[in-house]
């Protein structure tokens, strides 16, 4: 037998005293989260759901996700997260592709009306008298509130009165499938990367040794737990370092820097942006550098080496860049602490799993000419769930094939180019859009750049730079293209600049190039 919910359960068993999450003035032991995670195991039990069924659960970064995230993992049943920004529609996708049987959902507020996102998603797939019709479970706003604000709808509380706090957890093999993140769906419509028991219980006991541990310690969960990444590294890792969750429902650098001070947070693990957006802050006087944080990881997308020069300047705490994907669970390599680094690198392989760089025909690039990322190891998918075809494209004697380009220097560390598919071709020439990023932002009046391929008669593509400007700072964007004329190849620098004072991103804090193009 292996479930991840061991994670939660040895915690609960050796330390049940200890805090688990915090949000606000709301602390919750590992004892009380494991109780309840038992309780909607029961419920589950006893509405016929259990091995093998799917069911999804749509929650921001509240105590709700961690408690029902292992209670439907106890049951046997497989976790479907959903971010919480679907629509309707899209939430309707999500279920019918995963069959999910099975839906709890945060209620939500006036701007982000999730619940009745999810009910209405819900119903077009489970009508009201068929089986699993009443499998909808409302999480609402007001702590431990029976009434749902939808007819004939129950709260979670309401469903879980007379639930036992015991349950034996359902033994699973190390292949079932415990988890169903979907990607993206940047192309097409978005695919289930089926990930199993082993798969998720590796990646989070491999993350975990990777981090220096602090005596009691605290992670800030400011990355959403139903993204890979926050899922995880701090929520999984965490719980099976019995560290506390310091859980952030949405990202505001003030608040978090504010928390991360008042609460001690050793760990803290983002994005860029989110990076980012804390320096900025600290740097126009909005707030105070936090002095506990001893470990900050970096993950999601490329780090600008400004960006993790300035960090690393203002906290003394070096900046930990990895590398992974919703597919491989998803840490596939990392820089370690002690030596074990390079700036603007994603390090090396961690413990069992191999990568390599491949062409288009999987043959192996050898030297330091780039190539695209393929990865083995414990941490790659079953598959993407009943799409074989799909699965074939990227899969194939265990290897996955990531679409990342990267090269690899003579110490076997990798360093990413860019997403394939964000790669522009400007009159014949390659050109990886990253680079010119980290380029455009050593300008000392750059905050943050974003560099796409727009469509032209004459070259097919014409490369352009969407900036957001330091605060005060005097500059033109005919005076950045010359800069730019000056700094780079002829066939790389921009020739057209735009300025914005914000960048269109998803709820994990990735810049969406697609809505800039």
């Amino acid at each position: 037998m292996l479930n991840l919910s061991v994670v939660l359960e040895d915690s609960a068993r050796e330390h049940p005293d200890r805090t688990a999450v915090v949000l606000g003035d709301v602390r919750m032991p590992y004892s009380l989260i494991d109780t309840l995670a038992n309780q909607v195991a029961n419920l589950l039990v006893s509405r016929g759901i259990g091995k093998g069924d799917k069911v999804a659960l749509a929650c921001p970064n509240i105590p709700y996700f961690p408690f029902i995230y292992f209670g439907i993992l106890k049951a046997g049943a497989t976790v479907v997260p959903l971010n919480v920004l679907l629509q309707a529609r899209e939430i309707a996708y999500h279920l019918r592709d995963s069959e999910a049987k099975a839906l709890f959902c945060f209620e939500g507020t006036p701007e982000l009306p999730l619940g009745a996102r999810g009910h209405a998603g819900f119903r077009e797939v489970i009508p009201a008298g068929e089986p699993h019709a009443d499998d909808f479970f409302m999480l609402p706003t007001l702590p431990f509130g029976t009434e749902s604000g939808i007819e004939g709808v129950p709260t979670l509380w309401k469903a879980l009165e007379g639930h036992s706090g015991r349950f034996e957890t359902v033994a699973t093999a190390p292949d079932d499938t415990a988890v169903i993140l979907y990607t993206s769906g940047t192309t097409g419509q978005p695919k289930g990367a089926e990930l199993s028991h082993q798969n998720m219980l590796m990646n989070a006991i491999v993350s975990d040794e990777m981090f220096e541990v602090a005596g009691e310690d605290v992670f800030l969960a400011a990355l959403p737990l139903f993204h890979s990444f926050g899922q995880t590294v701090i929520m999984n890792a965490g719980f099976r370092r019995r560290a506390s969750l310091v859980l952030v429902p949405r990202f505001e650098p003030a608040a978090a820097l504010s928390l991360m001070r008042d609460e001690g947070v050793t760990l803290f693990a983002g994005v860029p942006t989110m990076y980012w957006a804390m320096l900025t802050t600290i740097h126009a006087g909005g707030a105070e550098v936090p002095i506990s944080v001893r470990t900050a990881v970096s993950g999601g997308a490329s780090l600008p080496v400004e960006v993790l020069k300035d960090f690393e300047k203002t906290f003394s705490v070096p900046v930990l860049e990895g590398y992974g994907l919703s597919e491989t669970s998803p840490v596939a390599s990392f820089n370690r602490a002690g030596g074990g680094a390079k700036a603007g690198s994603i390090g090396t392989p961690v413990w069992g799993v191999e990568m390599r760089l491949v062409d288009a025909e999987w043959n192996d690039i050898e030297g330091e000419e780039p190539g695209e990322i393929a990865i083995r190891g414990h941490n790659v998918m079953k598959g993407y769930l009943n799409r074989p075809e799909a699965t074939a494209e990227v899969m194939r004697d265990g290897w996955f094939r990531t679409g990342d380009i990267a090269t690899r220097d003579a110490g076997g560390f990798y360093f990413v180019i860019d997403r394939a598919k964000d790669m522009i071709i400007r009159g014949g020439f390659n050109v990886y859009p990253r680079e010119l990023e980290e380029v455009l932002m050593t300008h000392p009046a750059v905050s943050l750049a974003a560099v796409v391929g727009v469509p032209h008669e004459s070259h097919g593509e014409e490369i352009k730079a969407f900036v957001i400007p330091r605060a005060g700072a005097d500059l033109t964007e005919e005076a950045l293209v010359a800069w730019g004329r000056d700094n780079m190849a002829a066939y790389k620098y921009p020739r057209l600049v735009e300025f914005r004072e914000s960048f269109p991103m998803t709820a994990s804090g990735k810049i969406l190039k697609r809505e800039l193009r």
